[in-house]
């Protein structure tokens, strides 16, 4: 069964259609620029162009970096602030004439992960962070997931972590990856003192370089790199729309 899967990040919006029982995309992904200012509207008919460039009729998975609850974005961190308080799983559901089912992009990232990537078969306490522009978080017990974390935002040394130790971050101050995981070192030690998770994966678009700097991270839980990669949020948000076939 196919279901369409679209990923909206600060930069890039992507999409294909994936198949949710082996998790691949089922045609060659697009990516369309995130329109700037990333007003909703906007995005809304960015989202509708994917879904007409793949003759798209049925459920859509759409991810938003925000907290998502019962489709509408409770916060805008890393984009224009109109999204706040704002229904875009209804503009989505208008503009493409389609069911949408509206997450989280880290907690859909971390659904492909668990479902068909580092996280397969893992029990107990798992926790996925992606490093990248921010820091995005997903937490999974026993594979359910706890929805809309967004530990990027909580307070290290009077900043938020994301500020600290997000791969932009590395980048601007030119950090090495042994300088850059000593604050990597630090937000996953205020992780593990709350959640005592059995696993960390690191995702994002750093984790194609993970055999830079994954030496130098030091945690008692084991740490693995996500193996999804960019395709990541399409196949999570694909996944958990399975809810609206039934």
């Amino acid at each position: 069964m196919e279901i369409l899967g679209i990923d909206i990040g600060g930069s890039g919006i992507k999409g294909a259609p994936v198949d949710i029982e082996n998790g691949t995309l089922q045609a060659e992904r697009l990516r369309l620029d995130t329109p700037q200012p990333s007003v909703p509207e906007a995005v809304g008919d960015t989202v509708a162009e994917i879904v007409r460039r793949f003759n798209w009729q049925g459920p859509i998975g759409c991810t938003f970096p925000a907290v998502v609850k019962h489709g509408v974005t409770l916060t805008a961190a890393n984009v224009d602030k109109a999204w706040l308080n704002f229904n875009g799983q209804k503009l989505f559901e208008a503009k493409t004439g389609c069911p949408v089912l509206l997450l989280n992009d880290a907690d859909a990232a971390g659904i492909a992960e668990m479902e068909f990537g580092a996280g397969k078969g893992e029990a107990g306490v798992v926790i996925m962070l992606t490093f990248g522009t921010g820091i995005g978080s997903a937490i999974f017990v026993d594979g359910r997931l706890v929805p809309n974390t967004e530990f990027g935002h909580m307070e290290v040394r009077g900043k938020d972590a994301e500020h600290r130790a997000a791969d932009r971050i590395r980048t601007e101050k030119d950090l090495s990856w042994e300088k850059w995981a000593e604050r990597v070192n630090e937000f996953l030690g205020r992780m593990e003192a709350l959640f005592s998770p059995d696993l960390f994966i690191i995702g994002g678009g750093v984790s194609k370089k993970h055999e830079k700097f994954l030496p130098f991270l030091k945690t008692q839980a084991r740490i693995v790199p996500a193996q999804m990669l960019n395709e990541a949020g399409i196949i999570g948000a694909a996944l958990a729309a399975k809810v609206l076939v039934r």
